[in-house]
């Protein structure tokens, strides 16, 4: 077999430190925001001249933490409860022969600080440190498809998780520059369920963690409820 050796232009800044609490698609969480940081070789203006005129942008990368532990002909999508099998192939599952992702993200800005480059994105499914392997626009006249249909994910997923903070981790957030940003983020994230779907029903009252940014954040779930119980910066 021919192989390619494929060299990353950048890397993820993301406030997802854990694969546990990313939304399975982009855009899902509007409030999720992060830095492409450009390497060495790719670190020049020259290379985005332009992209501002793009809102949104296809970012192509290697699912990195999941990469070497191989692939899997069959997988189970979190969408069919965890419980069908299907093709790789068929879904967008991290265990795939090349371990190649791709996300449409927002485009918020372009930043070139210190002799860094950097581009800000919103909207992000990607964790912290995730390699780029490249950049692309979006561009809606060809990459949105109208009569297009998606099989066993037509439509955007949908759950009935609410979402709460006990009074502790309200005065947490009021410590916290920009707290009621990142008080819509958590909330966010959580009503997306991020829950393995095998976990949803288990137990009357379940507890959790997850760590956002520079922060954990603990949570227990009760039916469809959540409650936000601690917010700390990690040590």
């Amino acid at each position: 077999m021919e192989t390619y050796q494929i060299s990353p232009i950048g890397f993820i800044q993301s406030p997802y430190k854990q694969k546990f609490a990313i939304p399975r698609q982009p855009r899902l969480v509007p409030d999720a925001t992060a830095r492409l940081v450009f390497s060495p070789e790719f670190n020049r203006e020259e290379f985005v001249r332009g992209i501002k005129d793009f809102t949104h942008l296809w970012i192509l990368f290697r699912f990195h933490e999941t990469a070497e532990k191989g692939y899997s002909a069959l997988v189970r999508p979190p969408r069919l409860g965890g419980n069908i099998k299907k093709g790789v192939f068929a879904t967008r599952a991290t265990f795939r022969p090349n371990g190649i992702g791709m996300s449409a993200v927002k485009l918020e800005s372009v930043e070139y600080h210190q002799g860094q480059l950097a581009l800000v994105l919103s909207g992000i499914d990607l964790l912290d440190g995730t390699p780029v392997i490249d950049i692309k626009p979006y561009l809606p006249y060809s990459d949105s498809l109208q009569d297009a249909s998606a099989g066993f994910a037509d439509t955007r997923p949908q759950t009935d998780m609410t979402v709460s903070f006990s009074q502790v981790a309200l005065i947490s957030l009021s410590q916290i520059p920009d707290g009621e940003r990142f008080k819509r983020f958590i909330e966010q994230v959580l009503m997306q369920d991020p829950r393995p779907a095998y976990k949803a029903g288990r137990d009357p009252v379940q507890h959790y963690g997850m760590s956002l940014h520079e922060f954990n954040i603990k949570w227990t779930v009760e039916g469809t409820h959540n409650t936000v119980t601690e917010i700390t910066r990690e040590k």
